[in-house]
């Protein structure tokens, strides 16, 4: 039976903006090998595949390259096709089993909030190769555990950057996000990130960066309510909202594209 696939702009301000990701609600379990190839095939920085399982959904994320621990844009799509497709009412939560645990989704107003577990940077000093790899001279660097953390000096200085993406595969993290204070009063810092390692030279906007931008900003500007602005050419605002060692993620999405993949591919 041909299996049904959507496209989604996740933390978007209208079509074509934010981040697209792939959406399959599976009917029943499929193999690695599969889900990694779907994801090739569609090319996207995540594809997620969802599928009902007791009282919860059963979530996994896959890039072009690999499968991963944690997307939040791909959440977003993935929790906004349960809603539209009717396969949960918005009053629901939608209560996903991933590789980092339970996580949830809830409507609220015209957008979905994400409940995440916060992943706090702590300060380390630069890996060989990342100085020259940016272009650009840290004001702060740290890491989460999956990703280097880089503040640079100011928001511009994000919006220009043009990284050596090839000498940044080399720096043995799952991404890099860099950061700065905003200049813009529609929102409180922006960032970009990079993960050439797994597939995605940039991502247009990234939800899990997020559980880290969170915390840092949070502390920083003494406040638990934030906006984010990632600043990719696709861009996207993500709210967030601070809970001791949770983040609420909170942003739009839209469904662009409904397909299915044909009998020879499902």
């Amino acid at each position: 039976m041909a299996q049904p696939i959507f496209q989604v702009d996740a933390f978007a301000s209208g079509a074509f903006t934010g981040n697209p990701a792939a959406v399959c609600v599976l009917e029943r379990a499929r193999d690695v090998g599969w889900m990694q190839a779907v994801a090739a095939e569609m090319n996207l920085s995540e594809t997620a595949f969802v599928r009902a399982d007791g009282d919860h959904w059963s979530l996994r994320w896959f890039t072009p390259a690999t499968e991963v621990k944690l997307c939040g844009h791909a959440t977003l799509a993935s929790a906004h096709i349960l809603y539209e497709t009717g396969l949960l009412v918005r009053t629901e939560t939608a209560r996903f089993q991933t590789l980092s645990g339970l996580l949830t989704a809830r409507c609220e107003g015209d957008g979905i909030t994400l409940d995440f577990p916060a992943q706090p940077p702590h300060r380390t000093a630069p890996p060989r190769g990342l100085v020259d790899a940016l272009g650009a001279d840290p004001q702060w660097v740290g890491s989460n555990g999956s990703d280097l953390f880089v503040e640079l000096d100011s928001a511009e200085v994000v919006r220009s950057l043009k990284p050596d993406i090839h000498a940044l595969r080399a720096v043995d993290v799952r991404g890099v996000i860099v950061t700065a204070v905003s200049d813009d009063p529609r929102c409180d810092f922006v960032s970009r990130f990079f993960a050439p390692r797994v597939g995605v030279d940039e991502d247009p906007v990234t939800g899990s960066a997020h559980t880290a931008l969170g915390p840092f900003w949070a502390h920083r500007l003494e406040r638990t309510s934030l906006t984010g602005y990632q600043a990719s050419p696709r861009g996207g605002f993500v709210g967030v909202r601070m809970r001791g060692d949770r983040v609420d993620l909170r942003g739009t999405a839209l469904t662009v594209l409904r397909g299915e993949l044909t009998d020879s591919a499902s």
